[in-house]
């Protein structure tokens, strides 16, 4: 009794799969009539349809970045005097050009006076000195003398050689010669000079001021060697290199163009997951100066990849197509994933398709298939 039902269960079992081989079958058909048109011999020669096979190319693409015009510290500079004083005179102004060994101001203050005659006299006493180390040497040589009062000479003689040598080295710390100090030339005031060739970028003193020794007076730039500082992201790193060129310009001129060279890659990464990358430019110009945000674009090569004109790909509802020609007119709308682009030519890749020179595809009158294929009726 058993037997009748186990076989009409089989029955009904084998008779729902093949209904649902069917509507997979069904499924799969209506879909790729779904993606593929075909034209008429008249459709044809009004979408004046061209094809093209695509090539295997190396496509760079735009790495955009931002930052700003620096100078290396050893183009800062930073003017103080090391003694002090009261400014006398000065005729700077920010932005003046400077020469090196130009005086940039005149200071004075009664401590020159004082270590100009302390200098002098301890030339004077350095003189008595050594005479008289030389007498107690010839006087210790006869016994005249005793060893003590010898070395007592000479240690005197020597002291003050070495205080003579520092109050020398005094002198020349607020630029006076020592050659040329003597009892009827004893300045009060001392001149200030530029160490560098460049501009006056802050001046923080006014006549009749006090100057610590600790007070900056004015800052200089040297401008000859500005360079770029970028910011670039972590994840782009290892898209550059040093030697890479690249071209930098100004939100205010962005039509000029600054051609540049990374010199240098840091190799700190900030807080916001970033590192500098310092760019020489090539050639220097006068209207970029220190402190100004500019824009860069580095070129970067990518690895060859399969590439076809910009308008061989369709957009449809956020998706990038192509129409693949698959002869007697026939075309299948195919999706593809693009890449980077670059003069016209855009990188793509077909999932399951390792070869894409081997298929010929639509490039004058992709559109227009893309129209008439959305707009024909249900069959």
């Amino acid at each position: 009794m058993k037997y009748p039902i186990i076989i009409t269960i089989i029955i009904i079992s084998f008779f729902s799969a093949c209904n649902s081989s069917k509507k997979e079958i069904t499924t799969e058909t209506q879909a790729a009539a779904d993606s593929s048109i075909t034209l008429t011999e008249a459709q044809f020669k009004n979408a004046q349809i061209t094809t093209i096979n695509p090539e295997k190319k190396n496509i760079s693409s735009v790495l955009k970045v931002n930052g700003k015009i620096d100078v290396p510290p050893q183009n800062l500079v930073s003017i103080s005097m090391p003694l002090g004083g009261y400014l006398k005179t000065t005729h700077l102004l920010p932005g003046m050009p400077v020469k090196k060994g130009e005086v940039l101001a005149v200071l004075e203050d009664q401590q020159y006076i004082q270590l100009q005659e302390d200098y002098l006299t301890a030339k004077t006493k350095l003189v008595f000195a050594e005479k008289e180390a030389t007498r107690q040497k010839e006087l210790n040589l006869t016994k005249a003398s005793s060893d003590k009062v010898y070395q007592t000479a000479e240690m005197e003689y020597k002291t003050l050689q070495i205080n003579l040598s520092a109050l020398a080295e005094k002198l020349k710390l607020i630029n006076i010669n020592p050659a040329s100090v003597s009892p009827t030339n004893i300045s009060r005031s001392v001149s200030i000079y530029s160490p560098i060739s460049g501009f006056v970028s802050k001046v923080n003193v006014n006549i009749g001021k006090y100057i610590s020794p600790q007070d900056v007076m004015f800052e200089l730039i040297n401008t000859s060697d500005i360079h770029l500082n970028l910011t670039i992201f972590e994840k782009d790193i290892e898209k550059i290199k040093i030697g890479q060129k690249l071209i930098a310009y100004s939100n205010a001129n962005p039509t000029i163009k600054y051609p540049c060279e990374i010199i240098l890659i840091s190799r700190d990464v900030t807080n916001d997951g970033s590192v500098e990358v310092h760019c020489h430019f090539e050639k220097y110009d006068h209207s970029l100066f220190p402190g100004m945000y500019m824009n860069a674009e580095i070129e970067i090569k990518n690895q060859a990849s399969f590439v076809i004109p910009d308008d061989a790909i369709v957009s449809f509802e956020g998706k990038q197509y192509v129409f693949i020609d698959k002869g007697n007119r026939q075309y299948a709308l195919t999706e593809t994933e693009i890449g980077v682009g670059e003069n016209g030519m855009t990188a793509i890749n077909i999932h399951g398709q390792d070869n894409l020179q081997t298929l010929n595809m639509v490039q004058k009158g992709a559109y227009t298939l893309l129209m008439q294929l959305k707009n024909k009726p249900e069959e």
